[in-house]
Order: C-alpha cells, then sequence, then structure tokens
C-alpha cells in the first residue's frame, strides 16, 4: 500500500526521530532525510519539516546545506533551528541570544490552522541559544511565549506565510513537555498537508520481519540478551522472523547489574520459552579488569562496549556461532546520544555504539529490527507480541548497567576556580527561595541545545515543596553558567565541605550501589508507584562531606516516554524518609540527593 509520506530534514538535533515518530503517531509515514540530498529525492512528499541542530543559525553554521527545498511546492515546518533557518531565508533576523531552557507558555496572536482545537496559551518546551527577532514581508508572528511568571515575552516564537505555506515554531513540539505538540504535528501533516492516516504499527511489523529475514537469508543471529525491554523485544521479534534454531541468545553477567539481576534474566527468559538456545555467562572479573584506572565517562562506556563484543565474540566461537550476524536491541536515543547522524553531537557513547560496533554495522554484520523506535514503541511492539506485561514495562536499565551510575574519581576539584565564580550567584538565587545552596566540586554529563554538556551539580537545602524546588532548579539554570544539574538534600544539615575522594570501579563499590538501588526500588514499590515512575537511577559519587563517608547516593526519579526528554518526579515524603534512614545507614554513605532535574540540561543517566 502506497502511504502519503512526510521528509523530515536531519539537521543532526536531538529530535529528528523523534519528530518522525510523533508524525508516525498521526498514523503519517514519515521518513528521515538528509539536508545535501538532491531535489527528486522530495519527489513524493507531501511536506517538510527541518529539525532542530547543534549548529547555531545566527552564526551561518551548517548553511551548506541544499536550500532548493525552499523551491519545492509543498508546505514547509521548521522548528527550533529549521525555524530559525526558514526565517532568514526569507528576510528575517537570528541573533545569537535570548537562550531558553525548559517550559513556557505560548501565547498565540489568532487562530489558525496549526493550533486548530487547542487554546489561545500552550505550554511548549524551550532548548535553544539562538533566537528569532524580526520576520521578512511575507510572514507574521503566529505567537510568542512567556517563560515564567514575570518575564518578558519572547517574539516570534512561532512564525507563518499562508501564502507562501512555511512555518516555524522556535518550541520543540515533537517532546512531550509541549502538552499539545503532537496536535501540532497532527495539524500540519494532516491539516496544512492533506496527507490520508494510514500508516500503523502492524504495518511496521511486517516490514521489519521482511527485513530481518532479506538480511538474514539462510544465517543466523546471535543476540545479547540484558533481559531488559529492548533485547527481550528483539528477541521475540527475531524468533517470529526467523523461526526455530535460527536465533541464539546470550546474557552476560558484567557485574554491573543490580542486585541478582542475572538470576532474574535467566529464569524469565526460560519462561518466556527461549531457554533452550539461552547460554550465560559470568564475565564480572573481565569487565572489572578492563575499567581498571578508567575516569573519565566515555572511557568507561568505550570500556564496557568493547568488553561485551570481546566476550561475545570468545563465546560465539566457544559456541560454535561465528559465522552468525550479532543482534542488538539498539533504539532510537542509543544512536542520536552517541552522535550516530552526520550532525548529531556525541552527548555520550552507548556500549551498541563504540566504534568497534560501527564496523560490523558498516560490514553488515548486526541485525538491529528497533533502531528506528523509542521505548513507548517498543513496548507497544512487545505487547502486539504477546510478551507478558511486566517484561516490557519494568523500568529502562542503560546497556553499561551500573557502569555509568557508579562515578570515578582522581580526587580532583573539578574546575575550581570556576565552581568558586559560581558559588555567589548560586546562593543568591537560592536564598530567595528561603534554601541554602552550593555547586557541588564534580561533574555530570548533560545536553544544552543538542550539546554535550560536562559540568556541575548544585546542591540544594532547607524546607521547600516540590513547586518551590523546581521554581529554584529553573531559576539557576537560567542565570548561572557552568551548571547543569540540581539537587537536594535529604540529610539533616547543609552539608559544609566536600571532599572528591580517588575511586574505581571495584566490586565493593558496586556492591553497595547495588544496596542502594534495591532499596530504592523496593520502596518504589512498597509504595505501589513503581509504574507510575519511568525509570529511576540510583548514583553513587565518591564524595566525602564533613570527613564522613565515602559516597554520596543520589536518587534521580523522572517522568519520561521517549528518553529524549525528561522531567523529575515527585516521590511521596514518607518514601523519602525511609530512604533517607536506611541509605544513610549503610556503611560508606556520606550523604543522599535528589535529583531534580529535567532533560534538558540533564541527561537521565549521570554519566
Amino acid at each position: 500500500m502506497q502511504h502519503d509520506k512526510i521528509a523530515v530534514i536531519d539537521f543532526g538535533g536531538q529530535y529528528a526521530h523523534l519528530i518522525a515518530t510523533k508524525v508516525r503517531r498521526a498514523r503519517v509515514l514519515a521518513e528521515i532525510r538528509q539536508p545535501e540530498d538532491p531535489l527528486e529525492a522530495f519527489a513524493d512528499y507531501k511536506g517538510i519539516i527541518l529539525s532542530g541542530s547543534p549548529s547555531m543559525a545566527s552564526f551561518g553554521e551548517d548553511s551548506g546545506y541544499n536550500k532548493g527545498i525552499y523551491d519545492l511546492d509543498v508546505p514547509i515546518l521548521g522548528f527550533c533551528f529549521g525555524h530559525q533557518e526558514i526565517a532568514k531565508h526569507y528576510g528575517g533576523t537570528v541573533i545569537n541570544g535570548k537562550q531558553e531552557w525548559g517550559h513556557a507558555d505560548l501565547h498565540l496572536n489568532r487562530e489558525h490552522p496549526l493550533f486548530a482545537g487547542l487554546g489561545e496559551s500552550e505550554q511548549v518546551w524551550m532548548s535553544h541559544f539562538d533566537s528569532v527577532t524580526a520576520v521578512g514581508p511575507d510572514f507574521e508572528e503566529l505567537g510568542y511565549t512567556v517563560l515564567g511568571e514575570g518575564a518578558e515575552p519572547h517574539r516570534f516564537a512561532a512564525i507563518g506565510s499562508d501564502e507562501l505555506r512555511r512555518y516555524g515554531f522556535q518550541f520543540h513540539p515533537e517532546v512531550d513537555d509541549t502538552l499539545h505538540g503532537d496536535e501540532m504535528i497532527a495539524n500540519f501533516a494532516l491539516g496544512i498537508c492533506g496527507c490520508h492516516p494510514t500508516w500503523t504499527m502492524d504495518g511496521f511489523v511486517q516490514q521489519e520481519v521482511a527485513k530481518i529475514r532479506a538480511q538474514v537469508g539462510d544465517g543466523a543471529v546471535f543476540l545479547l540478551a540484558s533481559g531488559g525491554v529492548d533485547s527481550t523485544v528483539a528477541a521475540k521479534l527475531f524468533a517470529e522472523a526467523l523461526g526455530p534454531g535460527k536465533l541464539k541468545l546470550l546474557h552476560v553477567d558484567n557485574g554491573l547489574m543490580r542486585k541478582d539481576e542475572s538470576a532474574g534474566v535467566v529464569q524469565a527468559f526460560a519462561e518466556f520459552g527461549l531457554g533452550d538456545d539461552f547460554h550465560f555467562i559470568d564475565a564480572t572479573d573481565t569487565f572489572l579488569a578492563a575499567l581498571e584506572g578508567k575516569i573519565e565517562p566515555e572511557e568507561k562506556r568505550r570500556a564496557i562496549g568493547d568488553t561485551f563484543i570481546a566476550v561475545f565474540e570468545d563465546e560465539a566461537r566457544r559456541l560454535g556461532l561465528t559465522e552468525h550476524l550479532l543482534g542488538q536491541g539498539t533504539i532510537y536515543p542509543d544512536t542520536i546520544e552517541t552522535g550516530g547522524t552526520k550532525r548529531a553531537d556525541t552527548i555520550k557513547t552507548h556500549h551498541n555504539r563504540v566504534p568497534i560496533i560501527e564496523e560490523m554495522i558498516a560490514a553488515g554484520k548486526v541485525v538491529e529490527p528497533l533502531a528506528d523506535l523509542y521505548k513507548v514503541e517498543v513496548r507497544e511492539l512487545g505487547d502486539r507480541l504477546g510478551i507478558p506485561h511486566d517484561m516490557i514495562w519494568r523500568h529502562p536499565f542503560p546497556g553499561p548497567g551500573l557502569g555509568v551510575r557508579l562515578l570515578c574519581s582522581n580526587g580532583e576539584v573539578a574546575d575550581a576556580e570556576q565552581l568558586e565564580s559560581i558559588t555567589p550567584a548560586v546562593r543568591e538565587a537560592a536564598s530567595e527561595h528561603g534554601l541554602q545552596a552550593v555547586p557541588l566540586p564534580i561533574k555530570s554529563v548533560g545536553v544544552k541545545a543538542d550539546l554535550r554538556s560536562y559540568e556541575h551539580p548544585v546542591l540544594f537545602h532547607g524546607k521547600a515543596d516540590w513547586e518551590t524546588l523546581q521554581k529554584v532548579s529553573g531559576r539557576v539554570f537560567k542565570t548561572v553558567d557552568g551548571l547543569n544539574r540540581a539537587l537536594w538534600n535529604l540529610a539533616d544539615t547543609m552539608p559544609r565541605a566536600f571532599r572528591p575522594l580517588a575511586a574505581g570501579m571495584t566490586r565493593e563499590r558496586l556492591d553497595l550501589l547495588r544496596e542502594c538501588d534495591h532499596l530504592v526500588m523496593e520502596g518504589l514499590r512498597r509504595h505501589g508507584i513503581y509504574q507510575d515512575v519511568w525509570q529511576c537511577p540510583t548514583v553513587l559519587v565518591p564524595v566525602e562531606i564533613d570527613g564522613a563517608g565515602r559516597e554520596l547516593c543520589i536518587v534521580r526519579p523522572i517522568f519520561s516516554e521517549r528518553a529524549m526528554t525528561a522531567t523529575a518526579a515527585e516521590l511521596p515524603r514518607p518514601l523519602l524518609l525511609e530512604l533517607k534512614r536506611d541509605i544513610l545507614a549503610l556503611p560508606g554513605i556520606s550523604g543522599l540527593a535528589y535529583d531534580l532535574t529535567s532533560k534538558p540540561p540533564g541527561t537521565i543517566e549521570w554519566e
């Protein structure tokens, strides 16, 4: 069946495939195109969406794309960088300034088909350094945003020319934090472009089964099965596509799993009917040896990824499976955060996107049927394939496991001069809400305007309700450079001194993290909110507080659907009191903090 199609031009932003996903949610087929594609490549599309980008339109970065697209007789809609490029092309002005992060209120100047069915004011999501400050003669301002009470309006947040059928949004309608972004995208695809809604997930499944069979042919697949949602759904899809005897599964206990995790995975796959082709190996010592002495997050991730492949190849030889293709449950956030498209900035390298994997992909030795899907779609697919609810609705767990939740350090203070320079501004922002605050002498990975950041967290202390904590967090991110995370101290007193300690990846530290994580997971289940929270990483950071303990424990509950954006989840105060009692009582724990950060500016995982 022929489907009406929308082209999403990928300028390397975090959300290009998320845009395509949202178009598909409107049952319209969306395909990713590159900015340099020839005009003939766009002949069959009924509309074009321009993605965001880590590039700066104000400086003319990434301006060498095929601008002949603007001569095509189809509607074009741009988001963020795409919005700025449309404004520039038609005589508008873009400046580097007026940066915004997080929620804003979009106020519409008039009714318009792009916003059909929506209110006069809508919550939207901002993440940008550049801004449109004027539009050309054919355009009008459709709406402006206000980022918080009392803030000055941000003009030209939505622009358009009905005559030219060219439109732009400074905000990101594709992320879930733009509450009615799905409707805006559907209004463009169905209303402005006139597409018919005929694309379905059932059609996707049929397409992927055919692709798997075509790639594998008479061969077979050897899948690394972590037991997580993605690898489980991939295993079931491979089994459906290939039939008996053509899928082998390997679970590697890398020593970075949760408490009793591997035993549960082995049992689950046996109950799932794939036990006969399931193999298990405990490679804890191998992974710890590979991680010895490694401190920097990217170095750790690459070591974990490389070791996975080395273990996989050794087991393949031992089992006589060297000619099998490597199967992976890779989903799109893994690829995009690793800089997997031409322009995407590397936020963090996932274990399934280390260089050796990329070489295998180029050689056609890797099969990844979920690579264009997001977690919510993977779960929908798993449900269609008949996978038990508990297996597909467990919390996501990163491929590198606790390796990205156990931070390592050489014991040195990170950017001491910067810490000293931003401390007064941090304290001032907190004091306005009756809180104390201090930036911490450590760093974590974040993402700002599609670019990787490696910056300090700030620790708040004091009694406050959830709304106040969110307000003060948002304020420091907007007013103080060099920060990408906000924490709330759960201990009784504000710490006076923080000292980073030299610490690597050891069995003892991992066991302590496993125990902390177990307490958090059991607490979520005990209070009946495990399914309400999308994910809740527990992190250990080697920081001595006031001369006591070696590890600062951080709890990070978040709400999300696709992992491309996230908001901090509010936990019940009784649960926080229980965690405070139980975790602070563990030997070696120096403090306990609650991560309040959205994504952006902080990634879900700390590394």
